[in-house]
């Protein structure tokens, strides 16, 4: 933790706001004293942060984070520049700036839009400034979106090939048990998916301004470690200690190598917005083989989808495999089924003679 030279932090919307909804500036400069704390050791920080739609509220005159689309969109749209002026100006106190950088899963899971997206962050960095990222929710659906910016700080992480996520929160540590009820322990270490065994998890926090929970955060921490990233989870109000290597919260260690596959993003940012069925020869050739779908291999299409959008590929008894970004519309595919590629350019020209899915926009996904 203390040889960690570039680090993703994320921070819930209930740390940072009131019960009522507004921004409060003591939270926002304590965070922010932290983290330039960490700055000054020649740390690189992207800070994954929380909090528009909250911030949002109490300017529009809404007592609570509104449960329809259409107003959470109105909430963040006011309450993220309220958010990054107060990170601003805080900030300023360092002589520091930040840049704003929203994202949607759509930015990313595309080659061409991972590569922009890293390019950027890296850019901010190498400038000495501090990227604040945060969801676009004035424009994600309920289909499009991360669902929590515990699994986006993840994914940052891995985007920007962080050494250290330290995810912040209004819980000071992962525990045994709910611990507002005597006789649970807090857990220091996580090494595996066998100290998480009879783990008992909550959801939301009291006051209602976030989406979140330890569900999340757990989540969140499984992708981080997978991929090479120790975690730590702590309370935000502990966050310098957190930052500077002391033993507070709880520390995930990394479970997997670290990669620098964007396919991490389209297993764990998306969800497929149609279903491939595929036959026996087409699973092997996609699981085992690890080769590109192609036509022949296809026996059934469901779903309403496009060019380019995330769709699972299922096998013969109804299990996803895999998840790819697919190049053909859902309309054209039917006609496809079953057929070879070299058929299919003689008949409706060159441009159907490619893969359904190329390997390379191709995911395989567990169960």
């Amino acid at each position: 933790m203390l040889s960690a030279r570039r680090i993703v932090v994320k921070v819930g919307s209930s740390s940072l706001t009131t019960a009522a909804g507004g921004l409060d500036a003591d939270r926002v400069d304590a965070l922010v004293d932290a983290v330039a704390a960490r700055r000054a050791e020649g740390c690189e920080i992207v800070l994954v942060s929380s909090g528009a739609i909250a911030a949002g509220l109490a300017p529009l005159g809404l007592a609570r984070r509104p449960a329809d689309l259409a107003r959470q969109q109105a909430a963040a749209s006011v309450g993220q520049g309220l958010l990054v002026a107060r990170y601003t100006a805080s900030f300023a106190r360092y002589g520091v700036r930040v840049g704003q950088v929203l994202l949607t899963p759509d930015d990313v899971i595309r080659r061409a839009h991972y590569r922009n997206a890293l390019r950027t962050l890296d850019q901010l960095l190498s400038m000495g400034a501090v990227p604040v990222v945060n969801e676009n929710d004035t424009v994600a659906t309920d289909e499009i979106r991360f669902g929590d910016n515990d699994r986006l700080a993840a994914l940052v992480s891995h985007l920007v090939r962080a050494d250290l996520l330290v995810l912040l929160s209004d819980v000071d540590a992962l525990y045994d048990g709910d611990p507002s009820r005597p006789g649970t322990s807090r857990i220091a270490e996580v090494r595996g998916p066998e100290d998480l065994a009879g783990v008992e998890v909550g959801s939301a926090g009291k006051a209602g301004v976030g989406t979140g929970g330890m569900v999340t955060k757990l989540d969140a921490a499984r992708i981080a470690t997978s991929a090479g990233i120790p975690v730590v989870l702590a309370a935000a109000r502990h966050a310098r200690d957190a930052l500077a290597g002391q033993p507070t919260g709880t520390l995930f260690h990394r479970t997997g190598p670290r990669t620098a596959n964007r396919l991490l993003w389209l297993a764990h940012a998306t969800e497929g917005r149609g279903t491939l069925r595929l036959d026996a020869g087409a699973v092997d050739a996609v699981v085992r083989r690890r080769l590109s779908l192609l036509p022949a291999g296809l026996t059934g299409v469901e779903g309403d989808f496009s060019a380019g959008d995330p769709v699972d590929l299922i096998d013969e008894n109804g299990h996803i495999v895999a998840r790819g970004l697919v190049n053909f519309d859902a309309r054209e595919l039917p006609v496809l089924l079953g057929r070879s590629t070299h058929e299919l350019a003689k008949e409706y020209g060159p441009e159907y003679e490619r893969e359904v899915v190329h390997r390379d926009d191709l995911v395989l996904l567990d169960g």
